[in-house]
């Protein structure tokens, strides 16, 4: 080992200097009450604007799923028209069943109304579609119609209901 030289002298710490160094503070953890009352009002503006626009798009989307079965419905009964010469005055004489995701939202019937014996009138069909349950909210086209020479119609008489 080796040996250490002892001068005699101690050793003597750096001289101190009497001004009181800054400490930094302790922040409290969490939140405050403003803090949390902000956070509070952006979640309720965000849900005060995404709410709607959620309600309206269901609203939308229902519709169309109606629009597209009733097409479906319109396409079935030309084709059964091609067949029988006559529509058929039922969804159960097509063998079409309205699918539970349409008929949740909405009760959809047709009316077929066959050619005069004289000759006057053509041969009809009227599909309906009204709604029922959470869609009665969609006051804007409310019930849709489309009939067998191509028009479709809402009962409300608006004209951008059917996409």
């Amino acid at each position: 080992m080796p040996a250490s030289i002892h001068t005699g002298r101690r050793f003597t710490p750096p001289p101190r200097t009497y001004l009181r160094q800054a400490q930094p503070v302790a922040r409290a953890r969490g939140f405050t009450l403003i803090e949390l009352m902000i956070t509070v009002a952006v979640i309720a503006i965000l849900a005060a604007i995404a709410v709607p626009s959620y309600f309206n798009y269901t609203l939308r989307s229902n519709r169309s799923a109606a629009e597209s079965v009733m097409q479906e419905i319109a396409s079935a009964q030309e084709r059964y028209m091609v067949d029988s010469r006559q529509f058929a005055g039922s969804l159960s004489t097509l063998g079409y069943t309205v699918p539970n995701t349409v008929a949740s939202s909405y009760s959809v019937a047709m009316v077929a109304t066959a050619a005069s014996v004289s000759g006057g009138t053509p041969p009809r069909y009227t599909i309906t579609a009204t709604p029922k349950g959470t869609q009665v909210r969609d006051t804007g086209c409310a019930t849709l119609t489309l009939n067998g020479d191509g028009s479709k119609v809402a009962s409300t008489g608006a004209t951008n209901c059917w996409k």
